[in-house]
């Protein structure tokens, strides 16, 4: 029998296929690990980072890795851009998601906001990574976001929900992502 980590990363694995697959804004880029403990994405959205010459730019392809430390899911993805955004939630090395995160958050859910961020569609400057950053976009608030696309699929797609049975109550889908639901 699983234990509840690797049932939790078998099924965030099956919800992050099905979500984004044929969804260009967000890829799976690469995983390692069965089930998988690493994912690097591509973001096909428009954000910003700082050249060699300190000018804010835009681009539109960003890479973010996430690690699921041997605490995951009761401790936070580790997450890192490996394409540097301009941002007051992103620095060199993390994403800044802990004040927001829960064991019961879906990593599809995670992935999508960490690409609303890029896109400036999501940010805190009251506790920043960045405070040059945080500045920039309360001084730009009128500006952003940079993106205002959609970032999550569209909502006729059966999402994570189609992965339940439909007797599934929303308390035994929680303990089940969770890992708290025994087989």
């Amino acid at each position: 029998m699983a234990s509840p980590r690797v049932r939790r990363l078998k099924i965030d694995h099956e919800l992050l296929l099905k979500r984004f697959a044929g969804w260009p804004p967000i890829q799976i880029a690469g995983t390692a690990g069965m089930p998988p403990e690493f994912y690097r994405f591509t973001y096909s959205l428009k954000g910003l980072y700082v050249n060699a010459a300190g000018e804010i730019l835009e681009r539109d392809t960003h890479v973010l890795e996430i690690n699921l430390s041997l605490d995951y899911p009761r401790r936070a993805p580790q997450c890192r851009m490996i394409t540097p955004v301009f941002h007051p939630n992103f620095d060199d090395a993390t994403v800044c998601i802990g004040d927001f995160w829960a064991a019961s958050e879906g990593l599809d859910d995670l992935v999508v906001r960490i690409g609303r961020m890029i896109a400036y569609q999501e940010y805190n400057t009251r506790s920043p990574l960045n405070g040059l950053a945080a500045r920039w976009a309360a001084e730009h608030a009128d500006t952003l976001p940079i993106d205002s696309r959609t970032v999550a699929p569209p909502a006729n797609d059966p999402g994570p929900d189609s992965l339940f049975p439909p007797d599934a109550t929303p308390q035994s889908i929680h303990l089940e992502r969770t890992g708290l639901l025994g087989d």
